[in-house]
């Protein structure tokens, strides 16, 4: 089989996973069989197992296939693109800030104000992930890599989107008046004077962080994805624990808070 195509295939595989389980419908179905606990861990096998394996079939293939198109060959392209790259590092670094006080926490369902980078963008983790993987697949000099890289940057955008229709289905008017006051693509919601941009909310520590990041790739760049994907592999395993322990001590914490009011 052509390795661009079964690059595609293996990461087709892990999008439709990945949002065919949180489809509402579906999501409702298993948390009724499982508790949300157990649809939560449930949605992070499937995504450790399914991208694990398209990683897996990346660098089993990275130096096969068609020529990609090295746009990177051009220094004031290679600027740009390189740009684009720290810029998304940085966005979803700093999406962690806050995270589980967010309109996006798996466990709240309070739809606040747009707070920090959601001013920006209330997607920064999508859209800084849609900049990483578009610049990276333009810059690829393989097909196999621009498969991978562009394929990626289309997940993050389509994830954003079905990530505002699941939300605007669940909870309703608080997060259609979110929506209406926020923006997908980064300072358009400012520029439009629907928003504005806060200093004092950023979160500078984790924008520092995520270019820290940035740095540190480009540093092993070349032996990333050796072993085959290992390391990448185990990046994606880490993220979501971390995550989830988050969610976990919000979710204990609530619980507390929840029995002591009643006890009260």
């Amino acid at each position: 089989m052509d390795p661009v195509l079964r690059v595609a295939l293996a990461f087709g595989l892990f999008a439709a996973t990945h949002l065919g389980l949180a489809w509402p419908p579906v999501r409702r179905a298993l948390v009724a069989r499982l508790g949300r606990w157990g649809f939560m861990g449930l949605f992070t096998l499937v995504a450790w197992v399914t991208f694990g394996a398209a990683i897996a079939t990346y660098a089993a293939h990275a130096s096969e296939g068609p020529a990609g198109l090295a746009l990177g060959a051009d220094p004031a392209a290679r600027l740009v693109l390189v740009a684009a790259i720290a810029a998304g590092a940085m966005l979803m670094s700093g999406a962690f800030a806050g995270y589980t006080r967010s309109p996006y926490s798996s466990g709240g369902e309070l739809v606040r104000e747009a707070r920090g980078l959601e001013r920006v963008t209330r997607h920064p983790f999508f859209v800084g992930t849609a900049l990483l993987g578009g610049a990276h697949a333009l810059l690829a000099t393989r097909g196999v890599g621009a498969t991978l890289m562009g394929s990626l940057a289309l997940f993050a955008l389509l994830g954003a989107w079905f990530q505002d229709r699941k939300l605007l289905a669940l909870r309703g008017e608080p997060y259609a008046a979110y929506l209406a006051a926020s923006s997908t693509l980064p300072f358009a919601a400012i520029f439009a004077g629907r928003q504005r941009l806060v200093w004092a909310e950023l979160p500078y520590g984790m924008l520092v962080l995520g270019l820290a990041l940035a740095w540190i790739l480009r540093a092993v760049h070349e032996q990333l994805f050796d072993h085959g994907g290992a390391y990448v592999i185990a990046a994606l395993v880490i993220g979501p624990l971390v995550i989830l322990h988050a969610e976990w001590r919000r979710d204990r914490r609530s619980r507390r808070l929840a029995s002591a009011v009643a006890g009260g």
